[in-house]
């Protein structure tokens, strides 16, 4: 887990080493056990190291294989590089590492561009042919690692942040748009290609891009999964679906413990952290380190979990870190929070997320996630309402509950300036090609299909990765093994759907964990005093929104604003976000970024 960046030139010039040492170093908290920077010909390479897998500074990076005439720079884990290397040693490679970067070096050489298909894990890589020029990208199935493009004529700057390219300079913040459409309809999620920056994109996942010296490029999507029925699967039961999916997650969560130092837990109390944690401890690990966080109250509603979060790590006999946070820490880590994001991400447990992060990095280097099984088993509020739901209508049916709200209510939020075109709703529009392409069985595959493919990627995913690597953190993300993605694919969703939810899930879980955490009412990381704006936490809000800054800028309409100072906790959004911090937040991100190019 590190941070990665680069300048490739087409037009016969030298890269700018400078720019990408100043990226390089502003991700010093992605990866803050070394740096590295590498250049020859067209193209320079930078890299922050955080050490997990081979510790000597044989693993270190900018990697050069001078044999192969390759250079690496890589963000993330194989957790199959063992098998890999031991594959690759039998077509006769030598090895001077124990790195899983190396062997992404010697099974690109082998492999080319396809090696992606042969890697088990989540990773963004650059490689250069020191030879040809030629440069490769490529992202992860499920997009758990970012990496982010910036094209300027004759140049193209990539980096795991934006706020690395923000550094590099010469970057068009001139706000998209459709991106700033979709952050207010799609729930905030903005898809790949587009950032909030029109001078800034965003490598979709599951995506390798091959890119030329005279700047020619070529993309190629190397995994789609399939959301209907598998004909080898007709004849399972429900039990045997239970079987088949605990099998297949016992081997994702034993993948992510291959690290050259300690792997702890996030307990929050869920079904889905406590079976993590229930099925390492089947596998026999013991004295787990696990991790849960607690606010204060706020407006009569709870802000911990330690009832189920206890009760999992006293069953389990964990060594367990129960970790409060006091309204006197919320509101200056705010600040922080925002600076940490890599695009503005509205969801009130980023702030969660990052405490935590702070927390645990003291002790503890790599976790495992429960994130990312509400998306692939359906454990959300609206997946039901979508059973039944004719194909023909299923993005209506999507937007319905799920979109914030809808393009009528994004203009009267918008000032003219910042609308698309009247008459066209990109969120929708983008909805519906995702929804009605080929491999989704049902509606509700359909929406599965599109929130494991996108907004998981471009929320909770991202959200886990940002917050986690602003203390030099690593998270993996079991639950988003792509083997266990694809199998849960072509689960029935009447399964998925059933008890409230993730039904297959809880109910495969029985056998492993006390029924009051399976039973459970569904929960959130709960951060009241951000659901609940009052105090000094609403004064930011104001401060910011009520800045030169924000005024020069126009981003919103007057009167939307007063109504929603009128009002700061009643107006929410469909799923019961609050509008006024929706508003605010972007605002700060906003303002925050500024910083990154005037320093």
């Amino acid at each position: 887990m590190c941070g990665i960046c680069g300048e490739v030139r087409f037009d016969g010039g030298v890269p700018d080493v400078a720019a990408v040492d100043a990226m390089t170093c502003e991700m010093t908290r992605r990866g803050p056990d070394g740096s590295g920077v590498f250049a020859k010909g067209a193209v320079a390479l930078g890299h922050r190291r955080l050490k997990i897998i081979d510790l000597t500074d044989r693993g270190s990076q900018p990697m050069i294989d001078p044999e192969l005439g390759l250079a690496l720079v890589f963000n993330g884990c194989v957790y199959n590089h063992h098998e890999l290397r031991a594959e690759l040693e039998g077509k006769g490679y030598r090895f001077f590492s124990h790195a899983d970067s190396e062997v992404i070096l010697k099974a690109f050489h082998a492999w080319g561009p396809d090696c992606v298909d042969h890697f088990i894990g989540m990773f963004a890589f650059a490689i250069v042919d020191t030879d040809t020029g030629v440069v490769t990208l490529g992202r992860d199935r499920l997009g758990v690692k970012p990496l982010y493009l910036a094209d300027t004529p004759g140049r193209l700057r990539f980096a795991s942040s934006v706020q690395a390219l923000l550094r590099g300079g010469d970057i068009d913040t001139s706000i998209d748009r459709v991106a700033l459409h979709h952050y207010f309809s799609f729930h905030a999620v903005v898809p790949a290609p587009h950032t909030i920056y029109n001078g800034i994109r965003k490598l979709p996942p599951a995506t390798v891009m091959t890119i030329h010296p005279d700047g020619r490029r070529t993309e190629r999507r190397y995994w789609e999964p399939t959301f209907a029925p598998h004909p080898d699967r007709a004849d399972w039961d429900e039990q045997r679906w239970h079987a088949e999916l605990l099998d297949s997650l016992r081997t994702s969560v034993r993948r992510r413990m291959v690290a050259d130092v300690p792997v702890g837990v996030l307990l929050s109390g869920g079904v889905d952290s406590s079976l993590v944690l229930a099925l390492l401890a089947e596998q026999g690990q013991t004295d787990l380190a696990t991790f849960s966080i607690g606010f204060d109250s706020a407006a009569g509603e709870s802000g911990d979990e330690y009832a189920y979060s206890d009760l999992i790590a006293d069953t389990f006999a964990t060594d367990h870190h129960k970790i409060h946070i006091g309204t006197d820490r919320l509101l200056p880590a705010i600040p922080d929070t925002v600076a940490a994001m890599a695009e503005p991400m509205v969801s009130h447990d980023c702030v969660a997320f990052y405490l935590l992060s702070q927390e645990v990095s003291k002790s503890i280097k790599v976790v495992q996630s429960g994130q990312g099984a509400d998306e692939i088993l359906g454990g959300y509020s609206w997946y039901p309402p979508l059973r039944g739901v004719p194909r023909d209508r299923t993005t209506r049916a999507y937007a319905d509950v799920f979109f914030d709200r809808d393009d009528a209510a994004i203009r009267e939020i918008l000032a003219d300036e910042y609308l698309v075109e009247a008459g066209y709703d990109p969120s929708l529009a983008f909805a519906q090609a995702h929804q009605s392409a080929p491999g989704a069985a049902t509606s509700v595959d359909a929406a599965l299909r599109l929130d494991t493919t996108v907004m998981l990627v471009d929320d909770p995913v991202k959200r886990v990765d940002n917050m986690t690597m602003a203390w030099g953190l690593e998270a993996r993300v079991p639950f988003l093994d792509h083997d266990f993605v694809e199998l849960a694919a072509t689960c029935p969703a009447d399964l998925k759907l059933a008890h409230g939810g993730k039904g297959v899930l809880k109910e495969a879980s029985r056998a492993l964990l006390p029924s009051a955490v399976i039973d459970r009412t569904k929960g959130y990381f709960p951060v009241p005093g951000i659901r609940h704006l009052e105090g000094g936490v609403l004064d930011l809000v104001a401060d910011t929104l009520r800045s030169q800054a924000a005024i020069d800028r126009g981003l919103y309409r007057p009167e939307t604003l007063e109504k929603l100072f009128a009002d700061p906790n009643g107006i929410r959004t469909r799923l019961d976000g609050n509008e006024l911090w929706q508003v605010a937040l972007l605002e700060m991100w906003l303002q925050t970024m500024e910083e990154k190019t005037t320093r």
